[in-house]
């Protein structure tokens, strides 16, 4: 099997890793009035203010001026002292620590949290973690499950601290207006946090983008003729990607009735997942093909790119985004199936000698 790239070809594979590369990447340094993507640092630096914070981050420190939230996942998430966040935090870190100010809730999923002496929260806060420590000032209420917790002699919380820690220590000077009482049930209910949508998103969709990327350099031909039987036969295609995605459970099922068909059934099950997967890709792929071809452009490369964005941005229309998305899942899985059968029937057809020149027709350079 001979692979080869043009001078097209490969300005179609530079657009889709500066694609994946901008979805993946932002400014390490806060430098607009709202942050937001992925970076390996994010710092909010002393005398600058910006609106809100929502990232994946290594770290996310913030010396100077947040209006709004902060809200994302990350190594470390750091308020120093000086520091303001007007709004909430939200987030999972592996190390949350307050030096500064926060004007309204913390919640935070962690292994490590430090409210410090020089620290003020004016709302509520909610941490599930591994060790706690709280020696700042606290308005609001404070709901905490760890496996060690500790208030120090600055802890000063307005209203009530309820805990679930296997070791809890409390300075005698610190205070704790709403008293302290615990609670059993709160480790593991506490302190959970939900990727933003973005984050989702964009990392479907690089995993999309590389999947398709493989498909496409080992399997140029085939890809290209099951663009083809999406573009001329998209009813056909679309029943039978909904027969198979139907059906395969179906069949699964049926294997997996007798013990020795156990372990068949758990392998068809990932080979399966490992099918819609691919047909995702290649539907949304097709119908970027079908599109390119219809505005007077034939590049797969390209039509790569704007088949996943394309649906990635449809996915994000309430209801209607999602009749989208699967029916290109149906497509895609549809011409996978019919694809494969075609390429079967051709080597049956072959004799033993002719298989491997079969293949690489087949699955190869078109």
């Amino acid at each position: 099997m001979r692979l080869s790239f043009g001078t097209a070809e490969r300005r179609g594979v530079v657009v889709a890793l500066v694609a994946v590369l901008l979805l993946s990447t932002v400014t390490g340094v806060a430098a607009a009035q709202s942050v937001r993507g992925a970076s390996g640092t994010i710092v909010v630096e002393e005398g600058q203010t910006v609106s809100s914070v929502d990232a994946l981050a290594g770290s996310i420190v913030v010396r100077g001026t947040v209006t709004g939230d902060v809200s994302g996942a990350a190594g470390t998430i750091h308020v120093a002292e000086g520091g303001r966040v007007g709004g909430s935090i939200s987030g999972a870190a592996g190390d949350v620590r307050i030096d500064g100010e926060v004007g309204g809730d913390v919640t935070a999923g962690s292994g490590n949290v430090q409210v410090t002496e020089t620290a003020t929260i004016g709302g509520d806060v909610e941490i599930g973690a591994g060790y706690v420590r709280i020696d700042g000032q606290i308005d609001g209420d404070v709901r905490v499950g760890a496996e060690t917790i500790v208030l120090g002699p600055n802890a000063d919380i307005g209203g009530e601290l309820r805990y679930d820690a296997a070791e809890f220590r409390q300075d005698p000077a610190a205070t704790v207006a709403g008293g302290v009482v615990e609670d059993p049930d709160l480790r593991g209910n506490v302190g959970t946090f939900t990727l933003p949508n973005w984050v989702t998103t964009g990392y479907s969709l690089l995993a999309n983008l590389l999947l398709g990327v493989i498909l496409l350099a080992l399997f140029p031909a085939f890809s290209a003729r099951l663009a083809g039987r999406v573009s001329d036969e998209p009813a056909k295609t679309g029943g039978v990607g909904l027969l198979t995605l139907i059906g395969g459970p179906i069949l699964l099922a049926l294997v997996a009735i007798t013990i020795i068909g156990i372990p068949l059934a758990v392998l068809g099950a990932i080979a399966f997942g490992l099918a819609i997967w691919v047909g995702v890709v290649y539907g949304q792929y097709a119908v970027g093909a079908w599109v390119l071809r219809r505005a007077g452009r034939d590049d797969r490369w390209l039509a790569l790119v704007a088949g996943l964005v394309g649906f990635a941005v449809l996915d994000l229309i309430p209801v209607l985004g999602g009749f989208l998305v699967f029916g290109a899942l149906l497509l895609g899985l549809g011409a996978l199936a019919l694809g494969l059968r075609d390429s079967f029937r051709t080597r049956r057809r072959s004799g033993p000698s002719d298989r491997q020149t079969t293949f690489s027709e087949s699955f190869g350079d078109s």
